[in-house]
């Protein structure tokens, strides 16, 4: 069965940084891309980062490049968040994603960005 855990969220104060990490199992992890999206309540789940399975390549939305980056360890099936100069429009539920298949979520862990 395929899952995913995320972890590290928490409360921050703009220009702060956090790293949030996603346990994944269940499916071989190397050969799929991963992704972390963000979700604020009454909002659609937006797609942040997404990272191939080699780790080779990453893409990321336009409000966060050059301020987060995404990284993987396959030896440990985990994918990362590395999070810096967070804003207050940062704040929201992470969540981690992959497609085998299906998609599928962690249950998200909560980041919020506030002075």
């Amino acid at each position: 069965q395929v899952q995913l855990v995320e972890s590290g969220g928490g409360l921050v104060q703009p220009g702060g940084s956090l790293r949030l990490s996603c346990a994944a199992s269940g499916f071989i992890f190397s050969s799929y891309p991963m992704s972390w999206y963000r979700q604020v309540p009454g909002k659609e789940r937006d797609l942040v980062a997404t990272i191939t399975g080699s780790g080779g390549i990453t893409t990321y939305a336009d409000s966060v490049l050059g301020r987060f980056t995404i990284s993987r360890d396959n030896a440990k099936n985990r994918v990362y968040l590395q999070m810096t100069s967070l804003e207050s429009e940062d704040t929201g539920v992470y969540y981690c994603n992959v497609r085998v298949g299906l998609h599928t979520w962690g249950r998200g862990t909560q980041v919020t960005v506030s002075s």
